[in-house]
């Protein structure tokens, strides 16, 4: 019995984006990225306190990790699902809900 070929989860998760949508939206999807990322880290516990600032610094690598899953997918010309999952519950934790709705629209980024 032969077994269907094996697709990594990398390469079969998100959205696929047409290379020439690529190119045209490149500029605004690396902003939004970079923008992102600064923003992540300019930013601060809520609360004062070690417990605080270890679950912000954790949160701060989980956001900064989706952006760059985020980035690998948007050089396969696709919109990476589990990094743009990541990204948003780590930016939410931070209470950056601004932040949070622009990675979301990320998805519809071709659309618009």
């Amino acid at each position: 019995m032969t077994q269907p070929p094996r697709t990594s989860a990398a390469s079969s998760a998100g959205k696929t984006i047409a290379p020439e949508d690529r190119t045209r939206l490149d500029q605004v999807f690396m902003q939004v990225m970079l923008d992102t990322q600064a923003q992540v880290q300019q930013s601060r516990p809520v609360q004062a306190g070690n417990l605080a600032a270890m679950f912000h610094k954790e949160q701060v690598s989980e956001a900064l990790q989706g952006c760059a899953m985020l980035i690998a997918g948007w050089n396969q010309n696709r919109i990476d699902e589990a990094g743009t999952l990541r990204a948003l519950r780590a930016l939410r934790a931070l209470e950056l809900p601004e932040l949070a709705g622009r990675i979301e629209k990320l998805a519809d980024i071709d659309e618009g």
